[in-house]
């Protein structure tokens, strides 16, 4: 058992340490038209549940795509400009100022791997050629503007060139200046380490409280940080882990990636998740309330910086299909105010409320590891600690009660008493 404190050279911020983020894919959450569109202020709609995320126990609003594009927000056709569909520039300037007054950070998604087809680069390039200044901006399959994992209307970008360095450091700059708190940066896995360690140290030069989170999914996650310089990458692999072991009854799957994750802590502290913008509802997936509730004990009791999705903490169903609109279904409208949300998503809100008052009460579980103590296909019990205190999270997929841990119970999902009956959870301390 040990903690496993940020590494010496680490250039993650300090305010990071307590940050727990509500995501929100914009489009999606606003309603917004599937393709660009006339100027609508939506923006504001978003601004409006930023009590809602402070009531939920988070201070970070991480947001999709929220400029100019096409179609979903990753056919970027203007990094410096916000989508028409959401809003202008003094609609995100408000939402960032809004939201510093409250105490809630920003973070901004970054397109940098690839742009639309309708960008100005990707139209010159393939008006003028591969050979002219604008094609050496863009990688190209034969005559072709190579796409992005075959999607048509992704232009994948040629991260060697100097002028897609200097292009990337302006945008995340002009929009950490503008208010925003740091940059997760989509299909990081896509793009050489090496074109981010160019870039950051340019932007941090500038801005060296931000925070640069990369997408990844598969990989090595430790050497890509150390090579990158990035201050954390998504742990897809724990993410599969925690919906697989709670769906097929297999804590012997979770417990391995427990290990694996627990390895990457002297590297860094990895973005944890149990439900994002890209993949089907947890509670869909699991089917089981109850298991979602473990689940989301889970997310917070185990070492990382925290996401939760929005609708997660609701337990909004939702399955994601590889078809156009496939998205549509995990991206949904909110509605105006919480006060519109079923009653039924309440009980899913309330464990949510509970697990991070818990991580709030012990912060040191974002870097301590969350070690193995008893396991068997249906029951694990979790150990941490820090400094004198010992946390255990004790958890029950079987059909039958199993002996919890003895100790103060400090959460617990309901008829937990001294056993755990079916598909229940409980963090004790001793």
């Amino acid at each position: 058992m040990s903690d496993h404190p940020a590494p010496s050279a680490s250039t993650e911020p300090d305010w990071v340490a307590h940050a727990i983020w509500w995501q929100v894919f914009p489009l999606g959450f606003t309603g917004a038209e599937r393709e660009s569109a006339p100027l609508t202020h939506r923006l504001p709609h978003v601004e409006s549940w930023l009590d809602y995320l402070i009531d939920l126990g988070c201070n970070g609003l991480a947001l999709g795509p929220v400029f100019a594009s096409s179609t979903h927000g990753y056919d970027t056709v203007d990094h410096l400009a916000v989508d028409p569909r959401l809003g202008d520039d003094a609609d995100l300037d408000h939402l960032l100022a809004t939201a510093r007054e409250k105490g809630v950070r920003i973070l901004l998604d970054g397109v940098f791997n690839h742009i639309g087809r309708d960008h100005p680069w990707a139209v010159e390039a393939v008006r003028e050629g591969p050979d002219s200044t604008a094609g050496q901006r863009i990688r190209w399959s034969g005559d072709r503007p190579e796409s992005f994992e075959g999607h048509d209307i992704l232009v994948a970008l040629n991260h060697d060139n100097g002028a897609v360095q200097d292009h990337v450091v302006d945008v995340m700059n002009h929009w950490l200046a503008r208010g925003a708190d740091g940059w997760r940066l989509d299909a990081a896995y896509a793009v050489d380490p090496s074109f981010w360690a160019a870039v950051l140290p340019r932007v941090r030069a500038e801005h060296p409280d931000a925070w640069f989170v990369g997408e990844m999914i598969h990989g090595d996650y430790a050497t890509y940080v150390d090579r990158s310089g990035l201050d954390s990458v998504t742990q897809y692999e724990l993410w599969k882990a925690t919906w697989s072991a709670l769906r097929d009854g297999n804590f012997f799957e979770l417990a391995h990636a427990l290990g694996r994750h627990d390895a990457l802590l002297p590297t860094f502290v990895p973005a944890t998740f149990v439900g994002n913008h890209d993949v089907t509802r947890v509670a869909t997936t699991l089917g089981d309330d109850r298991d979602v509730d473990i689940a989301t004990a889970l997310l917070f009791f185990v070492p990382g910086t925290p996401t939760v999705y929005y609708g997660d903490e609701q337990g909004f169903r939702g399955t994601k299909e590889e078809r156009v609109g496939g998205d549509d279904e995990i991206r949904p409208p909110f509605p105006a105010s919480p006060d519109e949300l079923s009653p039924l998503g309440l009980p899913r809100y309330r464990v949510h409320q509970a697990m991070i008052s818990l991580r709030r009460r012990f912060p040191w579980l974002r870097t301590t590891s969350a070690d193995v103590e008893t396991l068997t296909n249906t029951a694990l019990t979790l150990r941490a600690a820090h400094d004198g205190t010992t946390l255990r999270l004790a958890l029950n997929l079987g059909d039958d009660a199993v002996t919890r841990p003895g100790g103060e119970v400090l959460a617990a999902a309901d008829g937990v008493g001294d056993t755990l009956p079916p598909h229940t959870w409980a963090i004790v301390q001793n």
